[in-house]
């Protein structure tokens, strides 16, 4: 299933009127989140609150999670794209806690940093204490520092965008993305989220999980495409694309994500922490076709992923 056509693309050089916000309103899954409600535990859900159907049973130790700690993160993550201030009851209606808890979690939240109240409004707003976590994250990445100058250096000789991201919940992630300085290219940033089911970078991530754990996740993200042949067919698509990685050591996605979207996505697990990291590449399926991708966009994301790290 492939969404509206409508171009998502901007020229870096401001030529372009196109913006991002096409993709916006084509692309459900898709969230473009400002840089200060993001960076730490990634705050803004993709049009669906986190819940404990994201945890894996089998590895959590109730004994040792907090309810009122995950909780409080919850109303941080009722923030949108667009959104500066809310109210308890909106922090109620996302999260489902009752209004006395909200009341309580909102203060404490406020007392320490995360949130500040407008007397004025009633509301709250993501206060400083977020972003300083979130930029502390990034700062403490050997890898993101290692990675950057090689994704600007081919970023700058393929002419499209070289971004790292990782999963968060039933999402993906950007960490980083570097956009070529000539070429149209997404107007994604730090914290912006997409598809696991419909973005390479989210494929790419399912390829290497073990068969318990992929089909777990399987299970769980078709649940959020709902009953009908469309979400089959996406589920699906993400399947073969995860299958192929196999004999392929890339994962694609040629206008699932969007219909002027073409990426490719390649994983590899990082030195120091193990955790899987993903970079990937993405162009204007105008003017970056699948060949393109295949045989010459993911061969370079394959060099670069083993001088990074242990590839998958």
């Amino acid at each position: 299933m492939r969404s509206s056509s409508a171009s998502c693309w901007s020229s870096s050089s401001g030529s372009s009127q196109w913006k991002v916000a096409a993709a916006i309103s084509s692309s459900p899954r898709l969230t473009i989140v400002p840089l200060c409600r993001t960076m730490f535990c990634k705050l803004s859900p993709v049009y669906h609150r986190m819940n404990f159907s994201t945890i894996d049973a089998d590895t959590l130790d109730e004994r040792k999670f907090v309810v009122a700690l995950a909780r409080g993160l919850d109303l941080l993550r009722a923030f949108r794209p667009g959104e500066t201030m809310l109210g308890n009851r909106d922090f109620a209606e996302r999260t489902g806690l009752p209004k006395a808890t909200v009341n309580r979690l909102a203060y404490t939240l406020t007392v320490l940093g995360y949130l500040r109240y407008d007397d004025a409004l009633g509301k709250y707003a993501l206060d400083a204490g977020v972003l300083s976590l979130g930029y502390a994250l990034l700062a403490g990445s050997d890898t993101l520092a290692l990675a950057r100058p090689h994704m600007q250096a081919l970023a700058r000789e393929i002419g499209a965008a070289v971004s790292l991201g990782c999963r968060d919940g039933l999402d993906m992630i950007y960490l980083e993305t570097i956009r070529s300085e000539t070429a149209l290219t997404l107007g994604l940033a730090s914290g912006s989220r997409l598809s696991m089911l419909t973005s390479s970078m989210g494929r790419a991530y399912l390829a290497v999980q073990p068969p318990d754990a992929r089909a777990a996740l399987f299970a769980e993200l078709r649940k959020t495409v709902g009953k009908g042949r469309a979400g089959a067919a996406l589920v699906d698509a993400a399947r073969r694309a995860a299958d192929a990685f196999a004999a392929d050591g890339c994962c694609y996605s040629f206008g699932d994500w969007h219909g002027d979207v073409n990426a490719a996505a390649v994983p590899f697990r990082e030195p120091r922490e193990g955790r899987w990291l993903i970079l990937s590449c993405s162009g204007p399926a105008s003017s970056m076709g699948e060949d393109v991708f295949r045989n010459r966009i993911g061969p370079k994301l394959k060099v670069l992923a083993r001088r990074l790290g242990e590839p998958g």
